[in-house]
């Protein structure tokens, strides 16, 4: 690996794990190099073009990660479960096979309740086009529910998969136990299926979807 490379990368990780652990607004560009062991404070701006190269960079490393292990599977689909499954898995696989103890999960989590680092997930779109298209089929399978619980439910998925993944990362840096990963994917892919596929429960006095009632 060229040495310009291996300091890039040496930030992408650091930044990473110090997002994860403090959040984003909270750790300033001077301490991700420092904590990549660079005697260039300014290496942020040098290497990224400042704070959004940088977390712009972060997302590309996470979405690209997933995007050919989700068009292998998503191609088998042949159900509901298994367009989840194309969702799931892949985030759990490379979690499990990456470097232990991972931050990764912690942050896309922390990135999800970040303006900038959200607006770039959707700016960033074409970096994960199968997520789109698995997304599309998922939607295909449900078309027997209202729209607007099923754009719910579709939104609910992504932050449940986070929420868990990162909770079960951190757990697994605090007992120094490796989370059981691939177990985990499946877990969330089943009872994923299961809450997209659920009954909607409506009280008498509760308007319907058609009388353009909005989900939480």
């Amino acid at each position: 690996m060229a040495k310009s490379e291996a300091a890039r990368t040496a930030l992408l990780d650091a930044a990473e794990r110090l997002f994860a652990q403090s959040g984003i607004s909270h750790v300033s560009d001077r301490k991700v190099a420092e904590a990549a062991g660079n005697t260039n404070h300014s290496a942020v701006g040098y290497y990224f073009g400042g704070r959004e190269g940088l977390l712009r960079a972060l997302i590309t490393r996470h979405l690209r990660a997933l995007e050919e292990p989700r068009r292998a599977m998503f191609e088998r689909s042949d159900s509901l479960l298994d367009d989840v499954r194309s969702l799931v898995v892949p985030m759990t696989d490379t979690l499990a096979e990456l470097p232990q103890p991972t931050w990764r999960a912690r942050f896309v989590s922390q990135a999800m309740h970040d303006p900038v680092a959200t607006e770039l997930f959707y700016d960033m779109a074409a970096e994960a086009p199968t997520a789109a298209l698995i997304v599309r089929s998922v939607v295909s399978h449900l078309g027997h529910l209202p729209r607007n619980i099923v754009r719910g439910r579709a939104t609910l998925m992504s932050h449940i998969v986070m929420s868990a993944c990162a909770e079960m990362e951190e757990r697994g840096e605090r007992d120094g136990e490796p989370p059981h990963w691939r177990a985990a994917g499946d877990f969330l892919s089943d009872s994923l299926a299961g809450m997209l596929t659920a009954p909607v429960s409506r009280r008498p006095d509760t308007p319907s979807a058609e009388d353009g009632e909005r989900t939480p």
